[in-house]
């Protein structure tokens, strides 16, 4: 079965060209498995519509399975922060 798409905003291809180089391996070979398996991560149960989350080592991958095989991607973070990040980025869409 062909992957899905993956819909990454600006700032979000900003932010993974910045990484160390080690975390960045680990996160493009999570968007990988997000890909190939959209029901990979959980599922965020006090976020609004139905969102997912994959773990990286301490980074989180936020993101929403779509229409027509393809996945957005909402946020991607550490941890402490990304879920109140992932919040404030919904607001103001």
């Amino acid at each position: 079965m062909e992957p899905y798409r993956l819909r990454v905003p600006g700032r979000i291809q900003e932010l993974v060209r910045s990484l160390h180089p080690e975390l960045k391996r680990k996160v493009r070979a999570g968007l990988d498995l997000i890909r190939t398996d959209p029901e990979v991560g959980k599922e965020l149960r006090d976020e609004p519509g139905g969102l997912r989350s994959l773990r990286v080592g301490g980074f989180r991958i936020v993101y929403r399975v779509a229409a027509r095989r393809l996945i957005d991607l909402v946020a991607i973070g550490p941890r402490r922060t990304i879920y109140q990040e992932t919040l404030r980025l919904l607001r103001r869409a």
